[in-house]
């Protein structure tokens, strides 16, 4: 009985501390978005440069992360070689700086409702690109669930009420660098045996980041920042802005190291929701019925895409358990052949 009851409060508490971790993460990633909209938004804060947001992000983050790795050693550095720097972190920080460029770019002209509902389109993109580099497999199912998802997207822009097309086209160029670098983290570390937490990616990417954005924005950011009057650093905007995006690095690694990569994707659904429902009510942003109906086909679509990622990962374990059992009956049976 005491036993039972011990377990009982065990799987209670971890149950309990999952939901935490969901929530965490769902109120800092909503705080952040809602924070650079307010701050890239003309009509808001009015401070229009992506670029130099996203540097100051990244520097900041940057700087903490070096802290927590060499300084407090709150993290373990991964030792990496200059080949694998090289060919790999750079490449990923240099697709990394576009997607956090143009993405934040997005908030300028369209609205947070309308981007969150453009963002469903990440699986379709993974999954596209994922075949092209053969790290997934063509799938008439899959596909058909990918088309499922576009189309409630597509009916989702047809509805939208202030729609712009510029904001679209950078918001859907920066999804598709955005999954180009999952896929490559795939390609280029995890075949190398190399996985990199929040904390030990910003350490190593941020600054490749920062080098990457540096070179749009000496041309397109810092001759309009010299003669802007809003130039100047409001140390408090940015400062807790910069903080926020750090402390959804923290709450990626803490909601992905005690659940997984499959719980923030479907906790990601509940936030883009949120998301919705808090630009229509507080921000006032219209949201049409039509986009609703749109975004709910999309949301299926994901939703089904998830379901089957579980089902495939629960598979994949249940596989790797049966042949672990075999492994251990024919290590026993060769055992007492032996006596």
């Amino acid at each position: 009985m005491g036993k039972g009851a011990a377990l009982s409060n065990g799987v209670v508490k971890k149950i309990i501390l999952s939901y935490t971790y969901v929530a965490l993460w769902i109120f800092i990633s909503f705080t952040v978005i809602v924070y650079n909209k307010y701050i890239l938004d003309r009509k808001l804060y009015g401070w229009p440069f992506p670029i130099s947001l996203t540097m100051i992000q990244m520097t900041f983050c940057s700087s903490l992360a070096f802290l927590l790795v060499r300084v407090f050693k709150v993290v373990e550095p991964v030792s990496l070689s200059w080949n694998v720097y090289l060919t790999c972190i750079l490449p990923i920080g240099a697709l990394y700086s576009v997607s956090l460029w143009l993405s934040n770019s997005a908030y300028i002209y369209l609205s947070v409702s309308f981007i969150q509902m453009l963002k469903a389109l990440m699986p379709v993109a993974v999954y596209t690109i994922g075949i092209l580099f053969k790290k997934d497999t063509f799938n008439y199912s899959t596909m058909g669930n990918m088309l499922a998802i576009s189309v409630g997207v597509a009916i989702a822009a047809y509805g939208e009420a202030k729609y712009d097309s510029w904001g679209v086209f950078l918001l859907l160029v920066g999804v598709l660098f955005e999954a180009t670098r999952l896929v490559m983290i795939q390609i280029l570390l995890t075949s190398k045996g190399i996985f990199l937490n929040p904390i030990t990616f910003l350490y190593y990417v941020a600054p490749s980041c920062l080098v990457f954005l540096s070179i749009p924005w000496i041309f397109l950011e810092l001759p309009i920042l010299r003669q802007s009057s809003r130039s100047q650093f409001d140390f408090a905007i940015f400062g807790t802005n910069s903080l926020c995006a750090f402390a959804l690095n923290l709450a990626v690694f803490l909601l992905v190291g005690k659940t997984s990569v499959l719980t923030m994707n479907v906790a990601g659904v509940v936030k883009d929701w949120l998301l919705i429902a808090f630009s229509w009510s507080v921000i006032k942003d219209t949201v049409t019925p039509v986009n609703l109906i749109g975004y709910g086909l999309a949301f299926l679509g994901v939703a089904y895409y998830n379901h089957n990622k579980l089902q495939a990962k629960k598979s994949q374990q249940a596989d790797e358990e049966a042949r672990r059992l075999l492994l251990e009956r024919d290590s026993n049976g060769s055992s007492d052949s032996q006596a």
